[in-house]
This record gives structure tokens, C-alpha cells and sequence, in this order.
């Protein structure tokens, strides 16, 4: 085990973070208002009486973009807990389906799949994930020394889950998850710091490009779903979202 410096986490934030707000950028500037219309759920912005064509906008705007960056961010997540793992325990990127991070500690190989929180899928997508362990250690068991334990993980970057003995995974969120890559039981709250590099600034920079975006996207609405009086025409946006035509 070789601990990792805060100097080494931060370097490692200061020159990856600026792609997580580029990507951030770039995919607002490339969204196409019709694209979104048809993900999101129109039934659901009547109900909550928006009138406006801004406040339309805004609404599916910040849904998309939500789920979006979390995304976006979570890869970031990822590419940090894997460096820091690979400094600390030498671990690396897995080639293996569906495995992110495999490592040895303690007498036994891990295998990891990473994810951003603890409620990342649904059943069928946990199976997934089970079948992708069930796959790796099969593999690893005739490639290995017989004395390695196998030990498959699903890392959740943020969260809390209380019971994380799974029978055939662990699953290790927050804390435990940074402390589990870095050997450090405070790591989750000391990389708060880093990535805040410059945050401001890139924000700035984002909510800039946001309001261009929300101006056009108004603009467009207007003339595709608004009436001469300027109401919301919501039979034409239920037809555009969930027509046969």
C-alpha cells in the first residue's frame, strides 16, 4: 500500500476537470429542442400548471441536463477512484464486461463495477451486473494463484447502504467506497476541495451558454406550440410527444 497525497489528488482533478465542464458545454450547445420534447413528459408539465413558454423551457431544460451531468460527472468519478486506486494498490482499468477497476489487497483479487450512487438500476440491470461478476471470476479463476480470493464489488461513488453484503457482491457506497480504493477513511470529504477548482469560472462560462439556450429554445416553442394569444397550445405538444404520426 503507498498512500496518495492530497497534492496528488488535487493535480489529478486540476487537469481532468476542465473535460467534465467541456462535455458539459458542448452537449447543451448541441441539444435540438425536439429531441428533448420527446423524452420527457408532457402530461407531467400540465399537471404542475406551467403557463409559459420560459418556464416550459426551463422545466425540461433542467430534467434533461440533471440527468445528464450526472452522467457526465459520474465518469469523472470513476476515472478519480481508478487513479487513486491504481497509485495506492496499483490497480487498473478491468478489460473484463462490465468490470471497471480490478486490484489485489489483503490476499484477494477485487473486482469492481462503479457507479455514481447507490440506486444506479433496476433488477434487471443489477442481474446484469451479477452476471458480469459471475463471467469475470470465472475468467480470473483460471488466470490467477489459487490462494487469491475473488471478490466482486459494486462501488457507489456517493451514498449510504448500510447492508452491504450482498451474498454474491459487496456493495460498498460513500465512505466506505473511497476508503475501500485509498486505504483512507477521510478521503470521501478531503477530494470536496479539488473539485472545486475554478468552478466558478466554468459555471459562469455554462450559465452563459444556458441562457442562449433557453432564449432559442423559447423562441422555437413559441412558434411550434403557441397560440395566436401566446397560450400554450398543449394538445400540439401531446401529439408532437405521443402522436402515431
Amino acid at each position: 500500500m503507498k498512500p496518495i497525497s492530497k497534492e496528488k489528488i488535487a493535480e489529478y482533478v486540476e487537469q481532468n476537470i476542465p473535460e467534465f465542464h467541456r462535455n458539459r458545454i458542448e452537449k447543451l450547445k448541441k441539444l435540438k429542442l425536439k429531441a428533448v420534447l420527446k423524452r420527457k413528459n408532457p402530461y407531467l408539465f400540465k399537471v404542475k400548471h406551467i403557463t409559459t413558454a420560459g418556464d416550459f423551457i426551463k422545466t425540461i431544460l433542467e430534467a434533461h441536463l440533471s440527468s445528464q451531468e450526472e452522467t457526465l460527472f459520474g465518469g469523472f468519478l470513476e476515472g478519480l477512484a481508478i487513479y487513486i486506486c491504481n497509485h495506492v494498490y496499483r490497480g487498473s482499468k478491468s478489460a473484463a464486461e462490465g468490470i471497471d477497476l480490478e486490484f489485489e489487497r489483503d490476499s484477494a483479487k477485487y473486482i469492481v463495477s462503479i457507479k455514481s450512487g447507490p440506486n444506479w438500476g433496476n433488477s434487471s440491470q443489477i442481474k446484469k451486473m451479477k452476471e458480469n461478476f459471475r463471467k469475470a471470476k470465472r475468467i480470473l479463476g483460471t488466470n490467477i494463484a489459487s490462494s487469491l480470493n475473488v471478490i466482486a464489488v459494486n462501488g457507489c461513488c456517493y451514498g449510504k447502504d448500510n447492508a452491504p453484503d450482498k451474498g454474491e457482491y459487496l456493495k460498498l457506497c460513500g465512505q466506505r467506497f473511497w476508503a475501500f480504493v485509498s486505504g483512507n477513511e477521510n478521503l470521501y470529504t478531503e477530494i470536496i476541495e479539488p473539485l472545486g477548482h475554478k468552478a466558478k469560472e466554468k459555471n459562469d462560462q455554462f450559465l452563459e451558454e444556458y441562457a442562449k439556450v433557453v432564449n432559442k429554445f423559447s423562441l422555437e416553442f413559441m412558434e411550434m406550440f403557441c397560440d395566436q394569444n401566446g397560450a400554450i397550445h398543449w394538445e400540439k405538444v401531446i401529439q408532437f410527444n405521443s402522436g402515431t404520426s
